[in-house]
């Protein structure tokens, strides 16, 4: 396993990762060096003054205290150290009798300062322990607070801490969205064209870096939509002088009496040259400035199959099991490419079969033929404009080349892709691909 396969993807993520694990390693960092130093040096520290209260009261007890020595004794440990003990009279330890862990730096102190046998144990449902002492004639039990000996302050700093973070992790999350939202937004507005579609509400705002990127994301699209406005209109000039002299020219061979066979191979040059000048307008118009529309995409493709083929013989398409979500798309766009490749697959194979898929980000169309196919070193010099294969796609067959580059254009303008593979027909399979 990698780093980065449990690394977050997105940029909030790991915004947060570089605050979130720091802030956790220094407080681990604290935490460790305050147990290990600071709470360890105190424990030690009230255990040694304990085990000297503790020892003062047994020098002054004696080896075998009288009961009004036990008394005295009691007295001031209550009034001085705040010790209540009692006398167990003619007591014996139990040997080989375990004690808690946490009473080991107060246990080394103890042996260091008395010499008799001692159990030191907790009291259940109390803030209190417990020192039993042998001595000669019996066991003093002396009860003792917690606080003697347990610092209350370990407890407090770790919750200081733990609060401390969260209110730091609280206000970086705050500032964290507030600088991520202007990328979000840049990121889904590129998005956007990317997919061919317009984006009329972003604002440039964000940190200095941001607002930069901003602007030349502002500054590109103004210059894509000028380019995009000049050849609409040199298109429209083009189009507008090719097909002029051609109309004057269909006017001079209605007038043609004579010479029959000179006129009919007249207007077939006429017919072809016209086809031609529509494929190349076609191809060179720019689809984006279409407007993106909710649309289903089962039914531009029924649509597209019943122009290609008014008979319903030579396309089949299967009808999807899952739902056909509504997505928006240049719908003139979509079905030119869609007629494009039906045609393709009809004029080269003779059938074609097409079905939808639905994935999670995108929607697939695939169109099967059992055709001769292209090989796959050709297929990426295919797509180009004016291109044609002769041994695959005869050029006696008709056609300027442009089908399949005028697919891929659509494809392109929506975000997606076009993909040529081998079919399970034998042929040839066009996946067109389409972002929803």
């Amino acid at each position: 396993m990698r780093l980065r396969d449990i690394t977050p993807k997105s940029l909030f993520g790991r915004m947060l990762a570089i605050i979130l694990v720091p802030i956790i390693l220094v407080q681990i960092i604290s935490v460790s060096i305050f147990y290990e130093r600071h709470w360890d040096w105190v424990s030690r520290h009230m255990a040694k003054n304990l085990s000297k209260d503790l020892g003062l009261l047994i020098d002054e007890l004696g080896k075998e205290p009288s009961k009004d020595q036990r008394a005295l004794s009691a007295v001031r440990a209550r009034q001085y150290f705040n010790i209540i003990f009692y006398w167990l009279e003619g007591g014996i330890l139990k040997p080989n009798q375990s004690f808690n862990a946490k009473f080991e730096n107060f246990r080394n102190s103890l042996q260091e300062r008395i010499k008799e046998p001692f159990y030191l144990s907790s009291i259940e449902n109390s803030n209190q322990f417990y020192v039993d002492i042998q001595l000669a004639n019996g066991i003093v039990r002396m009860h003792v607070d917690n606080k003697r000996l347990f610092v209350p302050t370990g407890i407090t700093f770790i919750m200081w801490s733990i609060g401390a973070s969260v209110i730091l992790f609280s206000i970086a999350i705050i500032f964290l969205r507030g600088q991520v939202r202007p990328i979000l937004r840049l990121a889904n507005a590129a998005r956007q064209i990317g997919f061919g579609r317009e984006v009329d509400n972003y604002n440039i705002e964000g940190a200095t870096e941001v607002r930069i990127a901003g602007r030349a994301f502002q500054a590109m699209r103004h210059r894509i939509n000028k380019q995009i406005s000049e050849r609409t209109s040199l298109l429209a000039g083009v189009s507008h002088d090719l097909k002029t002299p051609l109309t004057r020219m269909r006017l001079q061979l209605a007038v043609m009496d004579n010479k029959k066979k000179i006129k009919e191979d007249f207007e077939k040059e006429l017919i072809e040259l016209e086809e031609m000048i529509d494929g190349y307008l076609e191809f060179a118009r720019n689809e984006r400035e279409e407007q993106m529309v909710d649309a289903s995409l089962f039914k531009l493709l029924q649509q597209a199959a019943k122009t290609s083929d008014p008979t319903s013989e030579k396309i089949t398409i299967s009808v999807p099991t899952d739902n056909i979500p509504i997505f928006p798309m240049q719908v003139q766009s979509i079905r030119r490419a869609l007629i494009n490749l039906f045609t393709n697959a009809i004029r080269y194979a003779g059938k074609a079969n097409a079905q939808i898929q639905i994935f999670d980000d995108h929607s697939e169309v695939i169109i099967d033929d059992n055709g001769p196919g292209i090989p796959r070193d050709k297929r990426e010099e295919v797509v180009l404009p004016f291109t044609r294969l002769e041994n695959s796609r005869n050029i006696k067959t008709g056609g300027s080349g442009l089908g399949l580059s005028i697919a891929k254009n659509s494809a392109l303008n929506h975000g997606g892709e076009l993909i040529l593979e081998d079919s399970p027909l034998g042929g040839l399979r066009v996946r067109l691909l389409l972002p929803l």
